[in-house]
């Protein structure tokens, strides 16, 4: 006879049969933890009909666009934390380039773009340069590394937001690096931003007090043959909410100065209208 004590047992035992042991530990754990919060929450059945309802809102709000799941778990914390665990690894080289969360907006390929191409295709925001180099852990360059870019225009929306504002592929580009590791695209400054609050992780928000917003940043994913992929930001020195990003996902050693820059010359070099900012840093690879 079932009980509230012998359930749990009951419940790890029929996944004996499970052919996949990895599977089998992680459903293991699962099954474990959740029986254990809610005894310990002294979790009810209206509690748990609400949560199934708010899951099943979330599943609701997803698109080929939008991933309000990816939300969720942002908002909660353990995209964050599944990186950092990742990212702790005992093989990780010191100093290499460390991860932080995907976010629910790389959901469209980034169109391939020239080195020097403006990835701003509808301006508004203050124009930048944001340049560095793909290397190895011993600072070995990676000639034909490829680095995905995306972000939020000058007004903090992504192009997937605003189909009908912003052209598909704005804030967007998919660069090879040269035979020395450089690259180099033009853009805008980003700016802090609310996430979408408008399905349930926005009631989640505000239910709990929480503001929505992220600090300005621009998302990358780093990879080149024999080196494991990375996936990160990087900040932008000074912007507000670096200390309460709503998805927990600033460290230290991403944040970055766009450093005010008055030089004709380099403005020529570039192709770009003097003034402008300038973000230079260099993306770590570890080894495979």
């Amino acid at each position: 006879m079932t009980t509230d004590v012998t359930v749990t047992d009951e419940a790890v035992a029929s996944l004996e049969g499970t052919a996949d042991p990895r599977l089998r530990e992680l459903l293991t754990g699962l099954i474990r933890h959740l029986h254990a919060f809610a005894r310990e929450t002294g979790l009810t059945q209206a509690e748990w009909e609400r949560a199934i309802g708010f899951l099943t809102e979330t599943g609701k709000m997803c698109t080929d666009t939008r991933q309000e799941f990816i939300l969720l778990s942002d908002v909660l914390g353990l995209s964050m934390l599944v990186e950092t665990i990742a990212g702790d690894r005992a093989d990780r080289a010191a100093g290499s380039t460390e991860s932080t969360v995907l976010g629910p907006f790389h959901m469209t390929e980034s169109p391939v773009r020239e080195l020097g191409a403006n990835i701003d295709l509808v301006g508004g925001g203050e124009p930048c340069v944001v340049s560095g180099r793909i290397v190895s852990g011993d600072g070995t360059p990676l000639p034909g590394a490829v680095l995905d870019v995306w972000q939020a225009d000058g007004n903090g929306f992504y192009d997937v937001q605003q189909p009908d504002v912003q052209p598909p592929g704005n804030g967007r580009g998919l660069f090879t690096a040269d035979a020395e590791g450089r690259f180099w695209f033009r853009t805008c400054v980003p700016s802090p931003y609310p996430i979408p609050t408008d399905g349930p992780v926005g009631e989640l928000l505000k239910a709990t007090g929480r503001h929505p917003y992220r600090p300005a940043h621009i998302h990358f994913i780093a990879s080149a043959e024999g080196h494991a992929p990375v996936t990160t930001h990087i900040f932008v020195a000074g912007s507000d909410y670096l200390d309460s990003d709503a998805v927990f996902a600033v460290k230290q050693s991403l944040v970055e100065d766009f450093t005010p820059t008055d030089d004709p010359s380099l403005a020529r070099e570039f192709g770009i209208e003097n003034p402008f900012r300038h973000a230079r840093f260099d993306l770590v690879l570890d080894r495979a």
